[in-house]
């Protein structure tokens, strides 16, 4: 019986062994070849296949020799904005190489690259399900926050609209004091900081917007609970850096060691949602006894919930506690890095293009003078408006989207499978001279001067926050943030770049000053 038990646990194990080896060899060599095969059959040409891990190991040399070379400031061959070619130089190589619709490998699965607006816009408009969003790994998902960045079909629609009234453009005027108070205090700190002398202070204003941005959400989000608030923003922040320097997110079972890191994950997440939960536990005894606050985000976002299930009948919230939880952190990682990235290279921008500056500047003082800002002014500010839509074409907050395929479907006379992703290059099409003109790498804001949709070839050749159905629902929140902070900073000073800065543009969440923005501030 022995013998027979031990035969029968071999052939056990043999048979898992064999299934083992089949699921690599389906993973790494047999799918991927199958996928290839099918695209280039139809013509489409990029970089070769390489087992396992296709062009991971290549764009990461890429991206390392790139980082090693700052883009230098004054150059007869190049200007300073031209960095496709530092900041995605795989995809500039192959698109250069192979067309503007070419396939690079993200491990085992090739990823198109869609160059062509008239592509992107057919699958950002896209309401069938054809198309999904890349899925992220569930430990990075349960560090910055399961939200309406990661749901998919009937479960994003129902998120969207409760989420929507509390974005709305009147909702958004109640929320402007509180960017007011939030960049009055940074310019009086920056105001102690340059002194009485009339001479000029070097500020690195790139952790300054991060702090001011962290601060205003807040506020926004938070208002009476600005002290939980601002703990929350700080855990967050340093989860975000936590989830930007891992490079085990896809190792299966890691989050589960009792390592250093994981701990103090596990910890920081534990505390963002005990205070989310004293909050929202707050709002609802609040609400409940007729005290409801429709001026901060938390307060818009469960009032509107509840709205949505008494409309609907539901005996249940169509969001539960910890669905708000989710979409409140989630709110801090997008929208925390998005404005202070825009600020920050309008700042550098506008150093380097002193009479844009002077231009936005005397626009800012012929509608609010010295006095603050309001909602209603910022939007007569053609000037800045036209100034921060330059500033997102050449340095877009995020360089690219990505899209898988969920069936086979048919775009632009291609079939692309099942499981094959689709990368939509948004520095790339930002920087093309196809669409944009000979002057495509040249700091031009005017090109907005008509509005968006004259700017270029095609009204998609800008796309900044997205587009379709699925664009950024934070994009006003963005770009209102952005117009009260960079005219309340036109208002105190004027800026030059320092002599120490460096350029060198890098992606890390979000497109970075990889060495700061050294700035030369002066009181006027």
């Amino acid at each position: 019986m022995a013998i027979v038990a031990s035969a029968e646990l071999l052939y056990v194990l043999g048979g898992l062994a064999l299934w083992f080896v089949w699921r690599a060899l389906e993973w790494g060599w047999l799918r991927p070849w199958r996928l290839g095969r099918a695209l280039h059959a139809q013509g489409l040409r990029g970089t070769a296949y390489r087992f396992p891990s296709g062009d991971l190991a290549e764009e990461k040399r890429l991206l390392d020799l790139q980082r090693a070379r700052p883009l230098p400031l004054l150059s007869s061959s190049s200007l300073p904005h031209d960095i496709l070619a530092r900041v995605d130089p795989l995809v500039h190589n192959t698109v250069k190489e192979h067309g503007k619709v070419s396939i690079v490998w993200d491990g085992p699965t090739p990823k198109v690259i869609l160059s062509d607006p008239k592509l992107v816009r057919e699958v950002m408009s896209n309401k069938f399900g054809h198309y999904r969003k890349s899925e992220l790994p569930s430990k990075l998902i349960n560090m910055i926050g399961k939200g309406l960045l990661t749901h998919e079909g009937e479960e994003w629609a129902v998120r969207r609209k409760i989420l929507n009234p509390a974005f709305h453009l009147e909702k958004l005027k109640k929320m402007v004091p509180a960017l007011i108070t939030c960049t009055s205090e940074l310019m009086d700190r920056w105001e102690g900081l340059t002194g009485s002398d009339g001479n000029a202070r070097e500020i690195d204003v790139w952790p300054e917007f991060q702090d001011l941005t962290g601060d205003a959400i807040s506020r926004a989000a938070f208002g009476s609970s600005l002290s939980e608030g601002r703990r929350i923003f700080r855990i967050q922040s340093e989860q975000i850096q936590l989830a930007n320097s891992m490079t085990n997110l896809f190792i299966p079972g890691y989050s589960y060691l009792p390592t250093k890191l994981n701990r103090r994950i596990k910890r920081n997440a534990r505390e963002v949602e005990a205070l989310l939960k004293q909050i929202i536990t707050k709002r609802e005894v609040a609400i409940k006894n007729g005290h409801a606050d429709d001026t901060d985000l938390i307060s818009l976002l469960m009032l509107s919930n509840m709205k949505e299930s008494q409309e609907s009948q539901s005996s249940k919230p169509m969001m539960t506690m910890d669905d708000i939880i989710g979409e409140l952190k989630l709110f801090y990682f997008a929208g925390m890095d998005t404005t202070s990235v825009m600020l920050t290279w309008t700042m550098i921008m506008l150093s380097m293009n002193p009479e844009w500056q002077d231009r936005a500047r005397d626009e800012v003082l012929r509608v609010f003078g010295k006095k603050q800002p309001d909602y209603n002014g910022a939007n007569q500010l053609k000037v800045v408006t036209m100034v921060l839509h330059e500033v997102i074409r050449l340095y877009p907050p995020a360089p690219f989207i990505e899209r898988e395929t969920r069936m086979e479907v048919e775009l632009g006379e291609i079939k692309y499978p099942h499981g094959v992703k689709l990368l939509l290059p948004i520095l790339a099409i930002h920087h093309d001279p196809d669409l944009w003109g000979t002057d495509v790498d040249e700091f031009r804001p005017k090109r907005f001067i008509d509005g968006i949709s004259q700017a270029s070839k095609d009204v998609l050749a800008f796309f900044p926050f997205g587009w379709g159905p699925r664009k950024c629902i934070g994009q006003n929140f963005a770009l209102v943030e952005a117009k009260i902070a960079l005219s309340m900073i036109l208002q105190r000073f004027s800026f030059d770049l320092s002599p120490s800065y460096t350029h060198a543009p890098f992606f890390n969440s979000t497109l970075q000053p990889d060495h700061g923005a050294h700035i030369m501030l002066k009181k006027i």
